[in-house]
């Protein structure tokens, strides 16, 4: 086997022991997956589209998914006030409680000095890159990482939507990050 396919084949034996243990309660993987994508994402990327597009699911699958978080009442659904067929889900108190659990890669990694650390993410985040440019994907990455983002009278702005930013917002994935050079950080 090629050093090439030893690498995936961690990657994907790595992925499949943390999807095993992330079934909590009556939620399954991709429930969970749903609610730490929308725990992670800014106020702008929570769509069932937006869900979808991140996790590399279909709108369909995405939006069976979270109805049934919002049954079990994991998440709550909000209508855009300036488009009233637009969506959104935020967490719900219990719904941000199930993903706060460890996570057997963080333990895993948590031993790793932190140049490791570094390394590892700057190796996977390379690979993800590619496979998104690929695909023709978004990168949806951290707002302070993208070309949009600014600092207007020392905050957080965003110059794409026009919007001051609090710096809870600016730690948060978006659906808009277009990558580039890093500013405001």
């Amino acid at each position: 086997m090629n050093p090439d396919e030893r690498v995936r084949n961690l990657i994907n034996r790595l992925a499949r022991l943390d999807v095993a243990r992330t079934w909590t309660g009556d939620v399954n993987p991709a429930q969970r997956a749903a609610l730490e994508y929308l725990r992670d994402a800014n106020q702008f990327s929570r769509t069932p589209s937006h869900v979808a597009e991140y996790l590399g699911t279909t709108r369909g699958t995405m939006s069976q998914t979270l109805k049934a978080l919002l049954r079990k009442e994991y998440v709550r659904e909000e209508r855009s006030a300036s488009d009233r067929r637009s969506i959104s889900y935020t967490l719900t108190e219990h719904g941000a409680a199930i993903v706060t659990d460890e996570n057997i890669l963080a333990g895993a990694f948590g031993s790793l000095s932190p140049t490791e650390v570094a390394t590892l993410e700057t190796v996977l985040s390379g690979g993800l890159k590619k496979i998104l440019e690929q695909n023709g994907s978004r990168s949806f990455g951290l707002c302070y990482s993208c070309n949009f983002h600014t600092i207007n009278n020392e905050h957080p702005y965003c110059k794409l939507l026009s919007l001051p930013l609090t710096e809870v917002e600016s730690e948060k994935i978006c659906v808009e990050h277009q990558t580039g050079m890093q500013s405001g950080r």
